[in-house]
């Protein structure tokens, strides 16, 4: 009688504490997944070496080597105030290109994009989380660059919401044609396709050196890419005080459309 009485006892307790402890499986909320998501991929940029040489480190020792050394002729009575735009849009290439398409390449290589791509988190809201990831640090890396550029004797010109959709739409074509690499190429050949194009494109952009000291044939073709119209913007506006550039908005606007476009196409998982 005691026994049946502790037992009917004992499932009555567990009748009124069903559901207390037990655990409730699903998926966290979709906002959820995507923080955490952009947390992580942004931890993992942050403690890669190689990504900070190429985000950070590099980006600062050309703007301090050539404002304070004679080494090319600029054409601005301050050389600072033609190397700042150039350098901010040579720091969001190398995080939303070269190092996004490293870092994307060699995860999809060892497997780990095929494990995330059959997690809770769909497909659109991992890139979404890389996408935000690449933002992140390139506000870190503009807020490092610009302190340097004011210790230098930077004085922009213009408005600071004239540089935005500049930054946005540079990081959109940039984003695009790193996804692209790293979704159709081998991860060995992503890493070395990517540093070479970020080297051309430091050479020949506008970064460092105008794109008038090129010969007009060349000056035609380079002026057209991705780096050159974010360069040329970014110093209409920050040291000529212009609006918005729209003919640079209109090249970068085509080249997020293609590459953002050819990666959702092209993109391989595995």
């Amino acid at each position: 009688m005691s026994t049946s009485t502790s037992g009917t006892s004992a499932r009555g307790a567990c009748a009124r504490g069903a559901g207390t402890y037990a655990p409730a499986p699903g998926a966290a909320p979709l906002a959820r997944m995507i923080a955490a998501q952009t947390a992580f991929e942004t931890k993992l940029l942050l403690r890669n070496g190689e990504q900070l040489l190429l985000t950070v480190i590099i980006p600062s020792l050309l703007l301090v080597l050539f404002s304070t050394v004679d080494i090319i002729d600029t054409g601005a009575d301050r050389a600072v105030d033609f190397l700042a735009p150039g350098v901010l849009a040579l720091a969001v290439m190398s995080t939303a290109f070269t190092g996004q398409a490293i870092a994307t390449g060699f995860e999809r290589r060892y497997g780990v994009l095929k494990r995330l791509a059959v997690s809770p988190l769909p497909r659109w809201a991992l890139m979404t989380a890389k996408t935000l990831s690449v933002l992140v640090t390139e506000v870190l890396q503009i807020v490092l660059l610009t302190v340097i550029a004011f210790a230098l004797g930077w004085s922009p010109e213009g408005s600071p919401f004239a540089v935005l959709p500049l930054l946005v739409l540079g990081t959109a074509a940039f984003s695009g044609l790193g996804l692209l690499m790293a979704g159709t190429l081998r991860a060995e050949a992503t890493l070395a396709a990517a540093n070479l194009v970020f080297l051309l494109l430091l050479v020949g952009g506008g970064v460092i050196v105008p794109l008038d000291e090129f010969p007009d044939a060349a000056r035609s073709v380079l002026g057209l890419l991705p780096i050159s119209a974010l360069s040329d913007g970014l110093r209409e506006v920050l040291q000529h005080g212009a609006a918005l550039p729209w003919g640079d908005l209109g090249t970068l606007a085509v080249w997020a459309a293609l590459g953002l476009g050819a990666a959702g196409a092209f993109f391989r998982w595995e």
